[in-house]
């Protein structure tokens, strides 16, 4: 094998993304004759067939060694086997998710995208595996891509701990660097590195501000006699009230909620209505439409159908098209939707994104506000 083809192309991928230098460098590179593909194993170890690589120009070759670190980089091998999802399907899907963030660094071989897999982008290969219209693999990426293990794999490379240890090295590279980051990339470093925050205090502080800026507002009324109406005798004078917020709650009920994560939304419906200090709230259970609104008191009051597909634009429309108009708007989610380009004037928004210890939340729908 061409070791100072290899080299160069290393140094190619490492000055287009920096922050990956580190995964590029840990991956070893040996030869397997016969092949025809260059894929990555489950310990990091790039096998290469020597006369693939000799056919390949050094920005091609660089190209897909980023390809392949992201692979393992985000675990599709030990996602696959946790999904026991088909190796074929699932390479192809994997190479969607990563190829999102490479632009235009996409591989050539490996050129697979969400929307040649009939997709929207920005979304996980768990995603795109429930989607993904039937195809051909484009390239075979390795056991690192889809778990299955191959004839020529062999020991050596990095075991589990080293590969974890390098990820948190590298999504932590990605975090202090000071260009520009795909935002895909920087979202899984969010996730892989550890939280120093408790997102349950978070979304609270959040609901309990956007209650108290409402109830803090005052309106002139004609309802009650002014005080002052006294020292104003055939002027009727209004008087100042604090209405309390009206609160609207859209409930994710798409078929990617399953009854864990339904729970976890009726937990949180709980919550608001314990803590929040209102008497009651709407909630309306949606999908790509509303199914159900109704007013509760207790979480157990709720009706959540649905079990279709995902659309939280519809259910902030519909929450704003209520009347009364609720003053804010509590919308909890999976987070696989897409999101309209603004809320809805006149109304403030909360997301509550809910998951279940899942390490790769990071590509779900994000709303630009």
């Amino acid at each position: 094998m061409d070791a100072r083809k290899v080299a160069a192309a290393r140094l190619w991928a490492a000055s287009r993304m920096p922050y990956l230098a580190s995964a590029l460098f840990a991956c070893t590179m040996r030869a397997d004759p016969g092949s025809r593909t260059i894929g990555v194993d489950r310990s990091w170890q790039v096998r290469a067939d020597p006369a693939v690589v000799a056919e390949l120009p050094v920005d091609e070759l660089g190209r897909l060694l980023l390809h392949l670190c992201g692979h393992v980089l985000r675990d599709h091998a030990g996602r696959a086997e946790a999904l026991g999802a088909d190796a074929v399907r699932w390479n192809r899907c994997g190479d969607a998710e990563i190829n999102d963030d490479l632009g235009e660094h996409v591989p050539g071989v490996a050129s697979e995208l969400p929307a040649t897999l009939g997709c929207e982008p920005f979304q996980l290969a768990e995603r795109y595996y429930e989607l993904a219209a039937p195809g051909p693999r484009l390239w075979d990426c390795g056991s690192g891509a889809d778990g299955c293990e191959r004839p020529g794999d062999t020991p050596g490379g990095l075991d589990g701990r080293q590969a974890e240890l390098l990820r948190l090295g590298v999504a932590a590279e990605i975090q202090r660097f000071p260009g520009d980051v795909a935002g895909g990339w920087r979202r899984w470093a969010e996730t892989v590195l550890p939280s120093r925050v408790d997102w349950r205090r978070v979304l609270a502080a959040e609901v309990r501000s956007a209650l108290a800026a409402v109830a803090g507002q005052v309106e002139y009324s004609y309802r009650r006699p002014s005080r002052r109406a006294q020292a104003t005798r055939g002027v009727v004078l209004p008087t100042l009230h604090r209405p309390m917020p009206d609160v609207a709650i859209v409930c994710d009920a798409s078929g990617s909620m399953h009854e864990r994560l339904l729970a976890r939304a009726l937990a949180e419906v709980e919550a608001v209505l314990a803590r929040g200090g209102i008497r009651g709230a709407r909630v309306l259970a949606v999908d790509t439409a509303v199914h159900a609104v109704r007013r509760v008191t207790r979480a157990a009051q709720v009706e959540l159908a649905g079990g279709g597909g995902t659309d939280m634009g519809a259910g902030l429309a519909a929450a704003a098209a209520l009347r009364p108009r609720p003053s804010v708007a509590i919308v909890l989610t999976d987070g696989f939707t897409p999101w309209p380009d603004r809320p809805p004037p006149g109304i403030r928004v909360v997301v509550g994104l809910l998951s279940e210890g899942a390490e790769w939340p990071a590509r779900r729908g994000r709303a630009r506000w």
